[in-house]
């Protein structure tokens, strides 16, 4: 590609509008009772008469899908429809056993939302929601050589589609709201967010358009992009794109509206088919499902069981617990996450610091060594770890209490992850109880003065610096036990006597 020259990037805005397909965790398909938890088996074995497409099957709504939909539409702002109607979507694809998906098209269930994310540079901004509407998995196509198989596992597991307006305007936009998309519907439990399980699917629609033909109101060609399946995918793709519309206009060509696939090896778009209308699917109401009529209490009744969703959270823990933006951002970002930091606290208790000193430990050291495995950031681990959050409490007790100093507090920490052992028992048994009887500091300072006769008269003359080493040579000869204010204040006095 040629390189483009900082005027074209002034000249041009770049459009962006998400559509996010988000696999509902029910335990049965939309239509049929087959189970969902289909990873690991045999291809094809989760499947009926209703999601092969049979002749005279007919399908039955999933109820659990509907609820979990619409409490997704009330999380994201939506307006919940009283009557929503499936329609059927007609394509011929060998992952479609019906020859048609069972999806919602002009009356799905939620209409009209909004979802407000927050930039790089600490602006905000809002970004509206067209619709969330319920439809249907198709199955999937599996390549072997110059073979294309076909596994219909997935095919009829309940499918959530998110589509926004088009008001994304960066890739660190579009990478914002997927994020925080996903951290809404892990927190509502709906999705497990896995893209790379293709549990969570998104195909950016990517334009560009002059500043002209932004007054006039008019939107540059459309290109989506699928075959995405992680953000920082999303985020290369769509600067790619960018590019690419901008180069190619720039050069007298003409932007086609084609779908493209993403090529993660070459970071790049590569031309897959085609781009098909609403009006290419001749979309009409499915006759062997009623509309959806939902009534008033009923969504009233979902609304009061959403959990407190991370926005709240985070003005909870920065305006009451007096948390720095920063931490209760990432302790909020997955529900699992903020759980622990709650149960901490809990334990703890939440007087002036106690809350921002439990994130430090948390955001810290037990992220620390919660990563030292190298298999990737996912805080979700935390669920697995041996350190309970009465445990780290504990700790953070006898770190206060002066019983051991922070830096030992830290290989306490460090002991407990690996043996899930209580912090006083690893304090009693490995000897790391805090030195504070000065007649040991002394005994340790005069060694080290009688060791460093050079450093000691450099000091005296004026070299004040030193004094930094003196302090580490303290705390390395009693092995870090040592009460760091005694030690400094013993220290001071010494030096000076």
């Amino acid at each position: 590609m040629l390189a483009l020259k900082p005027e074209h990037l002034t000249q041009y805005e770049l459009v962006v509008g998400m559509e996010v397909h988000a696999q509902l965790l029910t335990r049965s398909k939309m239509f049929c009772r087959c189970a969902t938890d289909y990873a690991g088996s045999p291809p094809n074995t989760r499947v009926c008469p209703t999601c092969l497409g049979m002749p005279g099957a007919l399908p039955v709504i999933n109820r659990a899908a509907v609820e979990a939909t619409i409490k997704s539409g009330l999380a994201l702002h939506c307006e919940i429809a009283e009557t929503a109607v499936f329609a059927r979507k007609n394509y011929t694809y060998p992952d479609l056993p019906k020859g048609y998906q069972i999806s919602q098209f002009e009356l799905p269930l939620c209409e009209h939302g909004y979802l407000d994310i927050e930039l790089p540079d600490g602006s905000s901004q809002r970004i509206r929601i067209r619709r969330a509407h319920l439809e249907e998995d198709t199955g999937r196509s599996v390549h072997e050589g110059i073979f294309s198989l076909v596994d219909l596992n997935r095919a009829g597991v309940p499918l959530m589609e998110i589509v926004t307006e088009a008001d994304i305007h960066s890739a660190d936009a579009a990478y914002a709201f997927l994020t925080k998309l996903r951290t809404i519907l892990r927190y509502l439990g709906v999705n497990s967010g896995d893209m790379e399980k293709g549990a969570l699917r998104c195909e950016p629609n990517i334009s560009v358009r002059t500043l002209e033909q932004k007054a006039r109101g008019e939107y540059g060609t459309k290109v989506e992009v699928k075959n995405l399946n992680s953000f920082r995918s999303v985020r290369a793709a769509i600067g790619y794109e960018m590019q690419r519309q901008i180069e190619l206009i720039e050069q007298g060509g003409k932007v086609e509206q084609v779908n493209m696939g993403w090529d993660e090896a070459q970071q790049r778009t590569v031309l897959q088919r085609s781009k098909e209308s609403s009006h290419d699917y001749r979309y009409f109401p499915e006759p062997d499902l009623p509309p959806l009529v939902i009534s008033r209490e009923q969504v009233e009744e979902i609304r009061a069981t959403l959990p407190e969703l991370p926005d709240a959270k985070t003005a909870r823990y920065t305006g009451e617990w007096g948390l720095r933006p920063i931490e209760a951002e990432t302790l909020t970002s997955e529900a699992l996450v903020a759980e622990f930091f709650e149960a901490t606290v809990a334990a703890y208790g939440n007087g002036p610091g106690q809350p921002q000193r439990a994130a430090n430990w948390i955001t810290g050291e037990l992220f620390r060594l919660l990563y030292a495995g190298g298999e990737g950031q996912d805080l979700r681990q935390i669920a697995d770890v041996k350190v309970r959050p009465d445990q780290l409490a504990a700790l953070l007790k006898l770190v206060d209490d002066k019983v051991v100093n922070p830096n030992t507090g830290k290989k306490v920490l460090e002991i407990m992850f690996e043996t899930g052992d209580d912090p006083q028992t690893v304090v009693t048994r490995e000897g790391l109880a805090m030195v504070s009887d000065t007649s040991v500091i002394d005994e340790a300072i005069a060694a080290i003065f009688a060791e460093n006769t050079g450093e000691l008269e450099r000091y005296r003359g004026g070299e004040e610096k030193l004094f930094g080493f003196f302090m580490g040579q303290v705390m390395r000869a009693t092995k870090g036990k040592a009460d760091p204010n005694a030690a400094r204040q013993r220290l001071q006095e010494l030096l000076d006597s």
